[in-house]
């Protein structure tokens, strides 16, 4: 089948992000999803692709795994025009469980945006669209354990029922560092993630075997080590049992920090990634237990001699996202009048996130991401000359950031393994509440 040219995907997706009715975001990304088949553009799991590289065949890849937290539909544009001209299949679009929240972007509406840019692009073949960060909050938990899970699970659901077939379990805050053991240490962590696996593997489509991925160190926060990922990951199969697929993948912390450390006049620090470690996390997640590899947090704002060194360890996946977040606001292009209502927006509402230690700047920096719910409609009311011409601008570092990768010519390897399946894609019945912590 072709897609219908006469289907206007601007003015679709237009009245797609600028409507606030659920029920009429579900029924215009369903149409979305219909076209984009109509292409040969289809929504996928990673799964298999990462289990295949973890008995080392295909060369050594690192996936970005891509948050677009505005302009959502312009940068996923770019990002196919750069998968296009690289000849690239290894790419993921993601969104945190806490970006749904101050970003106003529900599953529905991210799952319809992306496609919608597929076919914008006149991208074909296997679109990977991931949930960041689906976090148990540990105080929450800890309070009212069945309680928290059960939010989780709502999410998740959610998330699946909208077409998201690769979910990232953080149940890492729940790690107890006092505790005498590794394994009771990490116990909450991997009984967490084998429930949610045991959730997943009960809601997936038929034929889709959801890429879910399990973390064993909170980002920010004590480096992973190779005895606490066999901590986790024995806990995690005991837990699990035999019957059921397990992970694809596992995030580790190796000294990055969400969004990067902001110094006093707000520029972002270097921060060295301790490679040695990654390699190592990721040579015992594929050896011992026959995943992709281990996952890095935190990266987008890397300096950019790291990148290249991600599939020299065989690390599996890379998030982004905060240095995306960076170039749009701090484009010569984004209207100066727009960002200081956003900043005055931030000074009056997100006061609780300043430390007493911070300076205006290092605030602002920190807490500008949670005004961009607020003013998504101006944002997406922007000039068209304005919203494509940030997007050219990102386009750039999105083919430095593949090539650094090493994810050209992944496309052929890619679509070898990940087979389309007929799907149905809308909302659950009841919306969980999308709020959270953790995201990049």
């Amino acid at each position: 089948m072709a897609v219908n040219t006469a289907f206007n995907v601007d003015a679709v997706v237009q009245k797609l992000v600028l409507t606030d009715n659920l029920k009429e975001k579900e029924a215009i990304a369903r149409e979305i999803h219909s076209q984009a088949k109509s292409q040969g553009a289809f929504l996928a799991s990673i799964h298999e692709v990462y289990r295949t590289r973890g008995k080392g065949r295909g060369k050594n890849f690192t996936v970005p795994a891509i948050n677009l937290r505005c302009l959502t539909y312009y940068l996923a544009r770019a990002v196919f025009r750069t998968a296009r001209h690289l000849h690239a299949g290894a790419f993921i679009f993601e969104i945190a469980k806490s970006e749904m929240g101050y970003t106003n972007q529900p599953p529905i509406e991210y799952v319809g945006v992306v496609l919608a840019a597929a076919i914008k692009e006149g991208y074909s073949g296997p679109v990977f669209i991931q949930g960041d960060h689906c976090q148990i909050k540990a105080s929450s938990y800890f309070e009212n354990k069945e309680k928290e899970v059960k939010a989780l699970k709502d999410l998740v659901a959610d998330c699946l029922a909208a077409g998201f077939y690769n979910i990232d379990v953080d149940s890492s805050t729940t790690v107890k560092l006092d505790r005498p053991t590794l394994i009771e240490q990490q116990r909450d962590n991997f009984e967490i993630c084998a429930e949610m696996s045991r959730f997943i593997r009960k809601h997936q489509p038929q034929g889709v075997m959801v890429s879910t991925g399990g973390e064993i160190g909170e980002v920010g926060h004590k480096n992973s080590t190779v005895e606490e990922l066999v901590a986790f990951m024995d806990g995690y199969h005991q837990t699990l049992g035999k019957d059921l697929a397990g992970l694809s993948k596992i995030s580790v912390q190796t000294g990055t920090s969400h969004g990067g450390v902001v110094l006093p006049d707000g520029t972002i620090a270097k921060v060295k990634v301790d490679f040695d470690t990654l390699k190592a996390l990721s040579a015992a997640a594929q050896k011992q237990y026959g995943m992709g590899g281990a996952v890095q947090h935190g990266a987008s704002t890397l300096p950019e001699e790291a990148f290249h060194k991600f599939p020299e360890v065989n690390a599996i996946e890379i998030h982004l996202a905060t240095n995306f977040q960076n170039k749009i606001l701090d484009s010569q292009l984004f209207p100066k009048d727009l960002y200081a209502k956003m900043v005055e927006w931030t000074r009056a509402n997100c006061q609780s996130e300043r430390k007493a230690t911070d300076t205006e700047e290092q605030y602002i920096y920190k807490a500008r991401k949670r005004a961009l719910g607020q003013f998504k409609k101006d944002i997406m009311n922007l000039s068209l000359n304005v919203k494509e011409g940030i997007a050219a601008e990102i386009e750039k570092n999105f083919e430095f950031l593949f090539k650094q990768l090493n994810v050209q010519d992944t496309r052929e390897f890619v679509t070898s393994i990940v087979k389309p399946v007929d799907v149905k894609i809308g909302l659950r019945d009841s919306q969980a509440e999308l709020t959270g912590e953790g995201d990049d």
